[in-house]
């Protein structure tokens, strides 16, 4: 055989084994972790939150991508998807169950498995719900970040009043998809509302976008003074639609978070939830790296938020107490 045919030869079998051991040691890479991240709401207008989340993950080293997958689940008020949801995560065996800010979720991942670990920030005693033995010892499959609701609550209504003295006849909107925090909020609000003089009115329900609407049409006959509206990551991600309604039926409305605010709602109280996210996000990264979460004790919210937004405020004919408002954590002009 003529030399430069065998050095062709021997190029081209060089050329071949380069080609193939990259792809043969990129088979033998071990996958990624993946963590299944699952919120009520939806991914457009929660994204604040979701980069908490990131956040506490990429300060316990956890980059996504890098050193571990999060799939991301947002069921937009779509609760009756969590018993499939969770059947296929628990098939699937991922490392972690995220469920920041999301009770049903968590319940609902606490009855799939009590094998894979799950991360929640709840709005309850954990203790009473049985997701975990005690705060200081969960002993078992959960843990994560607890905001005690009646506190919260009993907190907002008392802000709403202050920050409407007027407003006596009070509304009450909830999402009774997410049962937990519905039926807790019910519960709380009309034990907080007779201590303050206020009367609750009346109790809506809404799990869909026309079912808000269908609200405040109702709230359009019925003539209460101010609406509440209660936790809930659904109802959450409609902040733009409840300003909208809000400022054509001209109600003052309570509302959980700051980003309703800034979307033109007049006041919420409540945990700070991309803080709430972030530490979801470190216990997350600290079970990847192998602790254990029934060793990991659930930890309390400490930061809370009063917001006022005064143009909202001056558009409803509401002049602000300056005792309240020296009292907000942040005010929106």
């Amino acid at each position: 055989m003529a030399p430069d045919v065998r050095r062709r030869q021997f190029i081209s079998a060089l050329g071949g084994a380069t080609l193939a051991w990259p792809l043969a040691a990129l088979a033998q890479q071990p996958a990624l972790p993946v963590v299944g991240f699952i919120f009520g709401g939806s991914a457009d207008v929660d994204s604040r939150w979701t980069a908490g989340f990131r956040k506490g993950l990429n300060e316990t080293g956890h980059v996504e991508g890098q050193n571990v997958t999060v799939e991301y689940h947002w069921l937009e008020g779509q609760y009756d998807r969590l018993p499939a949801l969770m059947a296929d995560l628990v098939r699937r065996k991922v490392a972690v169950i995220a469920t920041p800010g999301s009770n049903v979720a968590t319940l609902a991942a606490k009855a799939a498995t009590a094998t894979i670990p799950i991360v929640f920030g709840f709005a309850e005693n954990p203790v009473k719900f049985g997701l975990v033995d005690s705060l200081a010892r969960p002993g078992g499959n959960a843990t994560g970040i607890n905001f005690f609701l009646a506190e919260v609550v009993a907190k907002r209504l008392q802000l709403l009043h202050d920050l409407v003295p007027k407003a006596v006849r009070i509304a009450v909107l909830v999402n009774l998809g997410n049962a937990s925090a519905a039926e807790s909020a019910i519960r709380d609000v009309q034990e907080a509302a007779p201590a303050i003089g206020l009367q609750i009115q009346i109790i809506l329900n809404a799990t869909t976008i026309g079912e808000i609407d269908s609200a405040f049409a109702t709230l359009a006959r019925e003539r209460p003074d101010a609406l509440f509206v209660a936790p809930d990551g659904f109802l959450d991600s409609r902040r733009a639609q409840f300003a909208t309604l809000a400022a054509r039926e001209r109600i003052p409305t309570a509302y959980t978070t700051r980003d309703a605010v800034a979307a033109g709602g007049l006041m919420s109280y409540g945990t700070d939830v991309p803080e709430m996210f972030r530490q979801v996000g470190v216990y997350t990264g600290r079970i990847l790296k192998g602790a254990k979460p029934a060793e990991l004790p659930v930890l309390q919210s400490t930061k809370f938020e009063f917001v006022i937004n005064l143009k909202t405020a001056r558009a409803l004919g509401i002049e602000v107490p300056p005792g309240v408002l020296s009292i907000a954590d942040e005010v929106i002009e």
